[in-house]
């Protein structure tokens, strides 16, 4: 009886987890709303008071998210004194929705990774969740991956579905 041969193991294949590109960091929300005077305006005075005593510490090492959910218009001054504020505890911080943190931060760990193993290597790219950041994740692998790799696939090795291979 001949011994059964693992192929894939033994193949030249790579496989490329898209979950270690996602997000491992504590997110937190900055919403300004909470800072206008009767839910409509911000009193620069009052603004300046919470932005010298608020306790920036805690957000340290987190990723931030900066926003004001009234339709209140806020002065592009008061989105930088919170900038500047948090500056010194992460540089993980964005102007926008949670979503737009989840984005930047999938994009900064994607340019974190050293590429230089994947050249002109066969790629299988895996990822079962669900939702818009693992398909951007997804997409933007690609993205990264495509000028590099000699083929790229998705899904298992037992079923995958070809992406791309470079003609010679």
């Amino acid at each position: 009886m001949s011994e059964i041969k693992n192929r894939v193991k033994e193949s030249s294949l790579i496989s490329f987890e898209v979950s270690s590109i996602m997000p491992q960091n504590q997110i937190i929300e900055i919403d300004i709303k909470n800072q206008l005077w009767q839910g409509l305006v911000l009193k620069e005075r009052e603004y300046r008071q919470w932005i010298k005593t608020h306790t920036w510490e805690q957000y340290k090492e987190k990723a931030v998210y900066i926003h004001c959910s009234s339709d209140a218009i806020i002065p592009s001054w008061a989105y930088l004194l919170i900038l500047s504020s948090l500056s010194n505890y992460t540089s993980d911080c964005i102007l926008g929705s949670k979503e737009n943190l989840l984005k930047y931060l999938i994009k900064k760990n994607i340019n974190a990774l050293k590429l230089d193993s994947f050249i002109n290597k066969r790629v299988m790219l895996k990822g079962c969740s669900d939702g818009v950041e693992i398909d951007y994740a997804l997409f933007e692998i690609t993205r990264a991956f495509l000028p590099i790799v000699k083929s790229l696939m998705f899904g298992e090795a037992c079923s995958n579905v070809p992406l791309y291979k470079k003609k010679n």
